[in-house]
C-alpha cells in the first residue's frame, strides 16, 4: 500500500510539475515588422503577415525558399546578381525574419508551420504578385518546400533548384522528444525549450560553414537579428510540432528540370543525401561544391550563379 501511495504521489508531481515552471514572455523583443530593412515589402496571407523582398524585372521568376534559422538575409550574396536577369523574390517564412508568429486561434484554422501550410504561402504569394509559374530555389529546410510545391502543383513550376535539400528525414526523434511535443506538459515547456536549443545558435552557424573563419560580426549578427522578434520562440516551438517525416516516395513522382547542388563539407545534410535525391529525381544534373559546407549561396556565391544562371536560360529556351 505505501508502495503504491509513493508511485501515486510520483506520478502526481511528473503530471503537475511542468505546469509550475513559469513560461514568462521574452524580454527586450519587438513586433516582427519592425525588424524590416529599407527594401522590404509586406503582405497578408492566412493570417500571416509575410515579409519578402523583390527584385528584377526579367522572366522568369526565381523565388528563393531559405532554411530552418535564415531569413532572406541568407540570399543577400546571391539575390542582386541573379536579378539582373530574372525576377527575383526572397520570402521569410513564419517563424523567421520579419515575418509575423501568428499563434492561438490564429492558427486554429490554418497551420503556416506546417509543411502543407508553407506550400500554400508559397503558391499564394507567387499568385498575388501576379506569376503563374516560377523556378523554386529552396535551400536546406526551404528545399523541401520548394520540392512539395513541385509535387503538388508541378504546373506552376518551371524548374527546380535545390541546395542543400533536407529532403530525406527519418523518424529519429528520441522517447523523451517525442513525449515533450505529444503531451500538455511538454507543450507548456515548449518555448523554454526553444530558447534552450537557441542559445548555442553561434555554434551551429560555426558548424554550417566550410570555414568558420569567415564569419564576420556582420554576418553572425544577420542570423541573430530575428531572436529579436516577439514570441520567436513560441513559434520556433510550433514548427518543432507541426514537423513531420517526410514521405520521400514522392520525390520519384516530380518530372521537372532540376539541379542538386551541395557543399563538399556539408555536415547539416549530407553530401550522400544529395547524390541520392539527383539519382531519384527523374530529371536533375548534381553539382558538389568543393570547399563549401552547408550554405553555398553564402560561401561560394560566384560557383553557385555560374551554376544556376545558366540553367534557368534553359528553362527559357525550352519554354
Amino acid at each position: 500500500m505505501k508502495t503504491l501511495l509513493t508511485m501515486t504521489s510520483l506520478i502526481s508531481i511528473l503530471l503537475i510539475a511542468p505546469f509550475l515552471i513559469p513560461v514568462s514572455d521574452l524580454e527586450d523583443t519587438v513586433v516582427p515588422r519592425l525588424l524590416a530593412d529599407e527594401d522590404s515589402m509586406f503582405v497578408t496571407i492566412n493570417n500571416a503577415d509575410i515579409h519578402y523582398k523583390a527584385k528584377g524585372e526579367g522572366k522568369p521568376l526565381l523565388m528563393l525558399l531559405h532554411g530552418f534559422g535564415a531569413s532572406t538575409f541568407s540570399w543577400r550574396e546571391v539575390i542582386g546578381p541573379l536579378s539582373e536577369e530574372f525576377s527575383v523574390i526572397a520570402f521569410d517564412r513564419p517563424g523567421f525574419g520579419p515575418t509575423s508568429r501568428p499563434l492561438g486561434e490564429d492558427i486554429s484554422s490554418f497551420n503556416p508551420y506546417s509543411l502543407e501550410g508553407q506550400v500554400k504561402l508559397t503558391v499564394s504569394l507567387m499568385e498575388y504578385l501576379g506569376f503563374e509559374e516560377a523556378v523554386l530555389v529552396g535551400h536546406s529546410a526551404g528545399g523541401l518546400t520548394a520540392l512539395e510545391v513541385a509535387a503538388q502543383h508541378p504546373e506552376k513550376v518551371l524548374g527546380l533548384v535545390l541546395v542543400d535539400a533536407a529532403i530525406y528525414t527519418e523518424d529519429t526523434d528520441s522517447f523523451l522528444f517525442k513525449i515533450l511535443t505529444s503531451t500538455p506538459q511538454g507543450r507548456h515547456l515548449g518555448p523554454l525549450i526553444s530558447r534552450t536549443l537557441l542559445r548555442n545558435s553561434d555554434s551551429i552557424l560555426e558548424m554550417a560553414w566550410y570555414d568558420p573563419e569567415r564569419l564576420t560580426d556582420e554576418i553572425r549578427e544577420g542570423y541573430r537579428k530575428p531572436l529579436k522578434a516577439s514570441n520567436w520562440d513560441r513559434a520556433l516551438w510550433e514548427l518543432t510540432l507541426a514537423r513531420k517525416p517526410y514521405d520521400s516516395s514522392k520525390v520519384q513522382s516530380v518530372r521537372i528540370p532540376s539541379l542538386v547542388i551541395t557543399g563538399d563539407s556539408d555536415r547539416i545534410v549530407p553530401v550522400q543525401d544529395s547524390i541520392r535525391l539527383a539519382e531519384e529525381l527523374h530529371s536533375a544534373e548534381l553539382f558538389i561544391l568543393p570547399e563549401t559546407g552547408h550554405l553555398p549561396q553564402e560561401e561560394s556565391p560566384a560557383l553557385l550563379l555560374e551554376i544556376v544562371i545558366p540553367f534557368v536560360r534553359s528553362l527559357i529556351e525550352k519554354d
